[in-house]
């Protein structure tokens, strides 16, 4: 018993620690790397000339945009050279109608998206809906993927949703 305990704690330890490397350490050097035009679904990160989402989670986020529909954004055919999607992919009902509707305000449309070995992120059945086919954290086309196995029962049980 003892031993399967140890096992366990462990286990979670490794879940834990990969989640904090893809998550925070992963996704924080990402953001640096340069000029973002467009922060799409910028929750409570600034790093865009332009910060969207369809709720404003922080008021202190300058140059908000809040966005009624996640298909139809406000913004013209091309207006940005460099959009950040980070960690929303999952989330959305339609991937590939939003990545067309990034790719034509967009000329360059970069995903930061949650990779198979951050366990804790791909399983997250309460947020996400899809698991996306990939090791790497970054991406600037839409990787493969497929929905989250009892993900949308769970959410229509046990989660407010917010729609866009």
């Amino acid at each position: 018993m003892l031993t399967e305990l140890i096992v366990l704690s462990s286990l979670l330890s490794l879940i834990f620690a990969l989640n904090k490397l893809s998550y925070v350490l992963l996704k924080r050097r990402i953001l640096r790397q340069g000029h973002w035009d467009l922060n799409i679904c910028c929750g409570n990160t600034d790093v865009g000339r332009v910060n969207a989402d369809i709720v404003q989670h922080n008021p202190d986020i300058p140059n908000f945009v809040k966005i009624e529909n996640i298909y139809r954004l406000p913004f013209s055919n091309l207006q940005f050279e460099r959009v950040l999607c980070s960690h929303t992919l999952e989330h959305v009902d339609d991937p590939l109608r939003f990545n067309q509707e990034l790719r034509r305000v967009g000329k360059s449309v970069h995903y930061i998206l949650p990779p198979l070995w951050d366990i804790a992120a791909v399983c997250n059945l309460l947020e996400h809906k899809w698991i996306f086919l990939t090791l790497k954290k970054e991406h600037t086309r839409v990787p493969y993927y497929f929905n989250l196995p009892f993900s949308r029962p769970l959410q229509r049980r046990f989660r407010q949703r917010v729609r866009a």
